[in-house]
């Protein structure tokens, strides 16, 4: 019997069952993919994070219950959190290695930085069909990103994206993309919500990633580099974000849900 241990934090919240949270596997080393995968899995939340190393430096992958995916923010601030905080990692700095290139996470006070790439969104001229009837809304625009699998639909106002109910069938029918909606905040600089139907995720509480293009579009409309953003799932959470050129600084806090252990038959 292999036992792993598993934490599950809250990211982008400061008090529990609030922000997104996701699953935590520290490994000695790699298991088969299809056990991280049944893990995931059986996890069931939208993403469950490996990592492998020592010393401040390692490697890490994200898988949601039904597939590996490039990049998650969530995660890794929850994996950060959980070198930090639970496994005793000194210093205020630590490097992932992942698919998406080496990723960095700075430990300021209570909040978590993380240091992702920056995504530019490209005007998507001719939205697919399934995209605009998924939404049941007409955006005012649409874009994608050239190395991200997502389409960004820009609506009127905050109100138009609290409002959205999707028809999760015609958005599933658009994978591998997923679908984030965003507007200006009242409150904040902007606000949003995204749904991944086809990874097994209807709608993701707060989403990292999608912000890689979010802070710089809206930093870009509002003449900001640094803003407020919050995603307005049920759950609900705010990322700080600063544009930084070819990167983007996405900060937020997390908190401890749980934590255990996973009991994997072996084979023989």
């Amino acid at each position: 019997m292999k036992k792993v241990q598993i934490f599950q934090i809250d990211a982008f919240a400061d008090t529990v069952f609030r922000g997104n949270p996701a699953a935590v596997c520290p490994l000695e080393s790699w298991l088969d993919d299809s056990v991280l995968q049944a893990i995931a899995a059986e996890n069931n939340l939208s993403e469950t994070a490996f990592f492998v190393g020592r010393d401040g430096r390692y490697q890490l992958r994200w898988f949601t219950p039904r597939c590996e995916v490039d990049l998650c923010g969530h995660a890794t601030l929850a994996s950060a959190f959980v070198l930090f905080n639970e496994l005793g990692l000194t210093g205020e700095r630590v490097q992932f290695d992942t698919v998406s290139g080496p990723l960095w996470v700075v430990r300021d006070g209570r909040y978590l930085t993380m240091d992702f790439p920056s995504l530019p969104l490209l005007p998507c001229s001719n939205p697919p069909a399934a995209l605009v009837e998924g939404l049941g809304a007409e955006p005012a625009e649409v874009f994608s990103v050239e190395t991200d699998k997502n389409y960004y639909a820009v609506l009127e106002n905050e109100a138009a994206v609290r409002s959205i109910r999707p028809d999760l069938a015609m958005v599933e029918s658009l994978h591998p993309y997923g679908v984030a909606v965003t507007a200006a905040g009242k409150d904040v600089d902007c606000v949003s919500r995204y749904f991944a139907p086809g990874y097994g995720i209807a709608e993701d509480p707060v989403t990292g990633s999608i912000h890689c293009a979010l802070a710089p579009y809206w930093g870009a409309r509002l003449n900001k580099t640094r803003i407020v953003a919050r995603q307005l799932s049920e759950r609900g959470g705010e990322l700080i974000c600063e544009n930084r050129g070819g990167r983007v600084h996405l900060s937020g806090r997390a908190v401890k849900y749980l934590e255990g252990a996973i009991f994997i038959q072996e084979r023989h």
